[in-house]
């Protein structure tokens, strides 16, 4: 047996565990060995039954005395009632429903229990508590209070709880890793390089792995899962910085910088760009001149101007006699970047063509070419293109853009462009390989969103507000909660999982209750992902000239659309969205000199719910907030970073940014000495392994 071994493979683990375990995502004996406890109950003090205390958690050992299955007088259930002793008394035990432990436990065993002491009619009672036979060490021939135990696993120890499944138990999942533990430990090989291991003091591998899932102490336990934590975020520093060589040694085209060009562009612009967005197309346009790749990450708040940035940029390189692909990630906002940047750049004589599903241009003679995934496809080759901008995906791997070119011998330069502010730690270890830009205040004159929780009893309060704002010639945008769906209720085009029909439906439920009871007076607008990309145009076309008075949608109004007269977005179910996503919902409307408004309607009294909202509410920006959705949340939320397959002890470390920090600083530290890995083939093997298991494009 080795960590490949399939599960299948592994003893005592029948046909229907293999499936069990299946669904926690464990295929080998790896992932079972990697299935981490999720935290431990402390069942280390055993005391002798004399010293028990009623309500709390107890650990005593003794010998069974008696016991047997009795049913309750309504017949409804079996206890298993047991008398045990040691030398200070007995107690009772009653196990609930449990027949079956009459065959496991026999008068004359000595036994360790861990549970709660109760009151019954017939006095005190240690109430189903975990059990586990003991041996006593050779000599001894008494028990004494946590003396003399061998082995013990489930009881009279830090005993490891696991994320678990039905029918699947924390005490089955102990009962099979064990014995594996105990097989394998020595032979897995430590591949942190020891100078590494040493210098931040991390526990060796076969302690660790020993610590994690049966540990000493809290502490132990505690530095065990530190350790791991420090070597995926090790790892994935490694597979980042790997990247950014790999980019390092790859040839773009330079563009010069043309100072003239840049300021006629800026001078012909009907407003003032605020100094961020001055410092981030300079860093860009600085960058662009350089003959390696650019690979660099443009984050400002919706609203922010990032794409007037972008425009520069587009600029500057197709005057210099080159090609840019500008990539967005739905049709609409194609189209929509499509309009701004002609707008932008209707002076300045260049051929700007779309690529859509349904619009075609071809890349021939076309200066900058904006469109939708459309513009990787295997048919559209630009000649010179040297700047691929892309609006909502960080990622853009080398090959990728590879595909774009027929000049093999030259690379793109990147611009990727996000309104969700990615906090410091995600921006390191996920990010690693971008540099950044960072664009933090918005344009001059714009007022602050006025943001509210509204609760189920000023709902009618919140619509007579609305109704007020419709009467002033203003319009309302209404997002629908998103709303987990059952397996058989996911809809897939192109593969890819796109929205439950519950979330069609909690759509057209509300679009039905505002029309035809709450607004029936009111032109009323419904869109979601569901719809043919021709009838989302035309409801969109609709609201923004003012023909809609409330539009209700789903998350597809998140990213991008841009109605300057939509001045309320009311959000029910706001508990259901991250803070990131209810941010970008606001971030729709107050793109006007009009007072804007974000209502979240919430039904939930729970406290976590109601600091995130408070979070939005006292949030100047995106940037702080990000930082409080992953304080709050935790990253694997915040970033939808399960995407990535990125391990869960990694994403839970991504909140300390010492550790962060401390597995960069290494991972720089090997890749400056061995930059192909050369003295340390271990971790390059396993490095090529944890690349298997996660995929950063």
């Amino acid at each position: 047996m080795n960590l490949a071994t399939p599960i299948e493979e592994i003893p005592r683990v029948g046909s229907i565990y293999q499936k069990r375990l299946k669904k926690l995502g464990i295929k080998t004996v790896r992932d079972l060995l990697f299935h981490f406890p999720h935290r431990y109950e402390d069942f280390s003090n055993i005391v002798s039954i004399s010293e028990v205390k009623i309500n709390e958690q107890n650990c005593i050992q003794g010998k069974i005395l008696e016991i047997e299955n009795t049913r309750t007088w309504k017949k409804r259930m079996i206890l298993t009632q047991a008398l045990v002793a040691d030398q200070s008394g007995g107690i009772r035990v009653i196990w609930f429903n449990q027949p079956y432990l009459i065959n496991v436990l026999k008068k004359g065993d000595f036994v360790c229990l861990a549970g709660k002491i109760a009151l019954g009619p017939d006095g005190l009672y240690l109430s189903s508590p975990a059990h586990e036979k003991i041996c006593l060490t050779p000599g001894v021939k008494h028990l004494t209070p946590g003396v003399g135990l061998v082995n013990l696993t489930h009881t009279g120890r830090l005993v490891p709880v696991y994320p678990e499944t039905e029918g699947l138990s924390s005490r089955w999942l102990r009962f099979i890793i064990k014995p594996i533990l105990t097989k394998l430990k020595k032979e897995i090989l430590e591949p942190i390089p020891e100078k590494i291991r040493l210098k931040y003091q991390l526990l060796p591998f076969q302690k660790a792995i020993w610590q994690v899932h049966f540990p000493d102490s809290t502490n132990l336990a505690k530095r065990a899962k530190e350790r791991f934590a420090f070597e995926e975020l090790f790892n994935l520093s490694l597979l980042v910085l790997k990247e950014r060589q790999k980019l390092a040694r790859e040839k773009a085209m330079a563009i010069p910088l043309n100072l003239k060009l840049v300021k006629d562009f800026v001078k012909g612009l009907p407003f003032e760009l605020t100094e961020s967005q001055k410092k981030s197309a300079w860093q860009i346009l600085k960058d662009l001149e350089k003959p390696r790749p650019m690979n660099r990450l443009l984050e400002g708040d919706v609203g922010s101007g990032k794409t007037v940035v972008a425009a520069m940029a587009a600029l500057n390189v197709a005057k210099a006699g080159y090609q840019v692909a500008f990539m967005a990630p739905t049709e609409i906002l194609a189209k929509q970047h499509f309009k701004t940047i002609s707008e932008l750049l209707k002076k300045f004589n260049l051929k700007i063509g779309l690529l859509t599903g349904t619009e075609k241009t071809k890349p021939d003679g076309v200066n900058i070419l904006i469109g939708t995934h459309a513009l990787i496809q295997e048919n559209v080759k630009f000649k010179n293109l040297a700047l691929v901008i892309v609006d909502e995906q960080h990622r853009f791997g080398v090959e990728q853009r590879a595909k774009l070119c027929q000049q093999k011998q030259f690379i793109p330069h990147l611009l990727s462009m996000t309104a969700t502010p990615i906090p410091r730690t995600l921006s390191l270890t996920i990010y690693g390989d971008l540099d950044l830009s960072l664009i933090t205040e918005l344009p001059k004159g714009r007022k602050k969103i006025i943001t509210k929780v509204i609760s189920p009893e000023k709902r009618k309060k919140a619509y007579d507000f609305i109704r007020k704002q419709v009467k002033a010639g203003r319009q309302i945008f209404v997002i629908c909660p998103r709303i987990e769906p059952t397996s058989n209720q996911q809809l897939t085009t192109n593969n890819k999982k796109v929205m439950s029909w519950a979330e069609v439906k909690a759509v057209k439920e509300e679009y039905n209750k505002l029309s035809k009871i709450v607004f029936p007076d009111l032109k009323i607008g419904m869109l979601h992902g569901r719809m043919k990309t021709e009838d989302k145009e035309k409801i969109m076309k609709k609201f923004k000239h003012g023909k809609t008075d409330v539009l209700v949608s789903t998350s597809v109004v998140e990213v991008g659309i841009d109605v300057p007269n939509a001045t309320l977005m009311m959000i029910e179910g706001a508990e259901r969205f991250g803070l990131a996503q209810l941010h970008q919902f606001r971030g729709r409307v107050g793109r006007s000199k009009y007072q804007s408004y974000c209502f979240l309607f919430t039904e939930s009294p729970a406290k976590r719910t109601q600091q995130r909202l408070k979070a939005l509410i006292t949030s100047e920006n995106g940037f702080e907030l990000a930082e409080k959705d992953l304080e709050i949340r935790g990253p694997g939320d915040f970033s939808g970073s399960r995407q990535w397959g990125i391990p869960d002890i990694a994403m839970a470390s991504l909140k300390d940014i010492f550790l962060v920090q401390n597995s960069r600083a290494a991972a720089k530290e090997i890749l400056t000495e061995d930059p192909e890995l050369k003295k340390y083939p271990l971790l390059r093997e396993k490095l090529e392994e944890f690349r298997q298991r996660i995929h950063l494009e």
